[in-house]
């Protein structure tokens, strides 16, 4: 299946490939092909385990192709993704870091045809499961070898950096959403009814997490800080789905603070407004794991649209790219830490002047935090390496 897009300024020809277009990265996709002859290869149906099955798949203005593909030992082999390549002989190559079979596939292309090849990755840290270490003398191969890498922050640029990769060859975009959606006046009727639904009531603060429900999230540290604050006219709202639940549920009932604590099934892209207008804080507590440490995570971006005051654990990519500014538009705790997340939640909750000021400059981050931003990481990149010998 395909889409069309409007005619880009530049004529330069990009083939970009990736898993899926997720709802968060149509406006990206868009604004790239705005400048370039862009066309999108997608090798994936969306069933990785980081993404919730819910969200689907998107399309947008930009021309675009799902390929199918077949699992075998756990791998996704997409047997028309690289014969399709060939055939595009386009005069840049952009491919995400994921694909175990996508990847070299789309390296070997561009190495075949001698045009540039651009990594786009968000990894900061070496993954430590034996398939991880298994391949990444490959990986380390394509981070050193590419012609230039888009990183989704700082936090990213200073990993590749360590590994080896020259620092001339690393771009940063910083990740973005489309902040015509999340930024939206959210009305007092929709957080009246939204409290209304949650029985939370009109003196209540409300403590936010909306999110997958996985153990790399550390929801349940985000749990025990909430057993643990001062402020008792707060409540916890968990929104979101995953394989945690249930044990969340049962953390909720040993801690005895089930009257204080409401779970949400899942919640829509569009339907998130109001829930960040309606929360006095939101958290996330992502902590490191062996084969996985927060990318970005694009709920800040949304929560901090709607000049909600954030904390953030020093795990989150949006903290250590830069996004979030202790202090200044929010406050980073160290993950895992319990104690230290139940005093950054109970200062906002107790601290009217220090959450307006929270918001007011997340709001005004957000201004200037856009895909416009974002895409121009990747233009800079397209630009040097079209600059460098083959």
């Amino acid at each position: 299946m395909s889409s069309s897009t409007t005619a880009p300024v530049n004529r330069l020809k990009i083939t970009f490939v990736t898993n899926i277009c997720p709802h968060y990265r149509v406006r990206t996709f868009e604004t790239i092909s705005q400048y370039y002859d862009t066309k999108f290869y997608f090798f994936s149906a969306g069933e990785e385990w980081y993404w919730q099955q819910q969200h689907g798949i998107r399309q947008g203005n930009f021309v675009c192709e799902y390929l199918r593909g077949i699992i075998v030992l756990g791998t996704r082999i997409v047997p028309r993704l690289f014969p399709k390549l060939l055939r595009e002989n386009p005069d840049v190559y952009i491919k995400c870091i994921n694909g175990r079979f996508a990847l070299p596939l789309t390296y070997a292309a561009a190495r075949l045809q001698r045009k540039p090849f651009v990594l786009w990755t968000g990894i900061w840290m070496r993954l430590d499961s034996t398939f991880h270490r298994l391949v990444y003398p490959l990986t380390k191969y394509i981070y050193k070898h590419a012609d230039a890498v888009v990183t989704y922050g700082v936090h990213v640029k200073k990993f590749l950096v360590s590994e080896g990769v020259p620092e001339e060859r690393i771009f940063v975009a910083q990740h973005a959403v489309d902040n015509c959606i999340y930024g939206r006046a959210v009305s007092e009727q929709e957080v009246s009814t939204l409290r209304e639904a949650l029985r939370i009531g009109t003196d209540e603060k409300v403590v936010l997490y909306l999110g997958r429900l996985e153990a790399n999230k550390g929801v349940r540290h985000l749990v025990d800080a909430f057993q643990a604050l001062s402020a008792r006219n707060a409540v916890l709202v968990i929104a979101g789905e995953g394989s945690e639940r249930a044990s969340l549920r049962e953390q909720v009932r040993n801690l005895e603070i089930e009257k204080k604590v409401r779970f949400v099934d899942y919640v829509s892209p569009e339907d998130t407004p109001p829930y960040y207008a309606l929360a006095t804080v939101f958290v996330l507590p992502s902590i490191t794991t062996s084969v996985s440490k927060e990318l970005w995570g694009l709920v800040v971006n949304e929560a901090m649209n709607q000049g909600c005051p954030v904390v953030v654990t020093d795990a989150v990519g949006a903290a250590a790219g830069g996004l979030v500014q202790d202090r200044k538009n929010g406050l980073i705790v160290p993950e895992a830490d319990v104690r230290s997340t139940a005093l950054a939640i109970d200062e906002i909750l107790d601290n009217p002047a220090l959450r307006h000021d929270l918001s007011l400059c997340a709001k005004e981050t957000m201004r200037n935090w856009d895909n416009e931003r974002m895409v121009n990481g990747f233009r800079q990149a397209i630009e040097y390496v079209l600059r460098q010998p083959l």
